[in-house]
């Protein structure tokens, strides 16, 4: 089996480096690949890119996540998101590959306190929620073979992310302010990774699984709970912070405007996913102890 990696270098694509190797040969690329284009907004370079890998399966880890900075620059965001996946997705199609795709909870508006499904009305509040549901279709209007997995919270060990910040400000500050109205569960770079390999080994068998699933990590909690947890361990960990327990005080999104909307309820049902390739998904605690871990044994965060 012959895979095509785009987006190599962000945090989910890092993992799937590890991730995918096993399964057979790996051409990975990322927007400044010299050989090869791996840029989502060459779209004829990324046809020229496909057509020359020939792969069975390419894998799109490559997007516009700046969320804030998306509202200013649209076009450029709908370029990366939107077409270029949709570029990806008629090529597989001529060639008969499979094609996988990341999306987001930002596709949904965030109302009520439901976890959502699969087949639940869309209603983005953003251009980053609008040009990946844009990407969505796109993929499924071409007709390719297919999984989108919608995800949400995605973090890695390596680069900046959330817990990182939490970390530094509890070393700078005396007390902390974390918005407490949105819920999501924290999902790990890692375990995205994880779940594609075994996706595309049972794909491979079973194609009639193609398809839109939502995959998070289990359970569910509010910023504000994140930065609790990841600020008790550390303490637990022996860290020097200067925010003394009882310091974090929860807030609701208003208290932080920002340029994008986003959803307050980021919940997401993975029954499908969990029957369809019989997984289960570890709570979002485990895998954000083990990135914690991580992070606090080097001497870089």
């Amino acid at each position: 089996m012959k895979i095509l990696l785009l987006g190599m270098n962000g945090q989910v694509g890092w993992e799937l480096q590890r991730s995918l190797a096993p399964l057979g040969e790996l051409i990975a690329l990322d927007a400044d690949s010299k050989e090869l284009c791996g840029d989502f907004t060459d779209h004829d370079g990324l046809v020229r890119t496909v057509r020359t890998v020939a792969p069975d399966v390419i894998v799109n880890a490559a997007a516009h996540t700046a969320v804030d900075k998306a509202e200013s620059e649209a076009e450029l965001v709908r370029t990366i998101n939107a077409l270029a996946p949709g570029v990806l997705a008629q090529e597989a199609s001529r060639a008969n590959a499979w094609l996988i795709h990341y999306s987001t909870d930002y596709v949904f508006d965030g109302s009520g306190d439901k976890p959502w499904l699969e087949t639940d009305p869309v209603a983005p509040l953003s251009v980053y929620g609008s040009t990946k549901l844009e990407g969505e279709q796109l993929i499924r209007q071409s007709g390719c073979r297919h999984l989108i997995f919608r995800t949400s919270w995605v973090y890695g060990a390596r680069g900046g992310n959330f817990a990182r910040t939490m970390l530094r400000l509890a070393r700078e500050r005396d007390s902390l302010s974390v918005i407490d109205d949105q819920i999501g569960a924290p999902t790990g770079a890692d375990l995205l990774a994880d779940v594609t390999a075994h996706a595309i080994r049972t794909v491979r068998q079973q194609p009639e699984l193609s398809g839109l699933y939502h995959l998070v990590a289990g359970g569910e909690t509010s910023w504000y709970g994140y930065a609790s947890f990841v600020i008790d361990y550390a303490r637990r960990a022996g860290v020097t912070l200067k925010v003394p327990p009882g310091a974090i005080k929860p807030v609701p999104t208003s208290a932080f405007p920002t340029p994008a909307r986003r959803p307050h309820n980021s919940r997401m049902d993975t029954a499908k996913l969990r029957h369809a390739f019989d997984l289960y998904l570890p709570s979002w605690q485990n895998g954000v102890t083990r990135m914690l871990t991580e992070i606090l044994e080097s001497s870089k965060w």
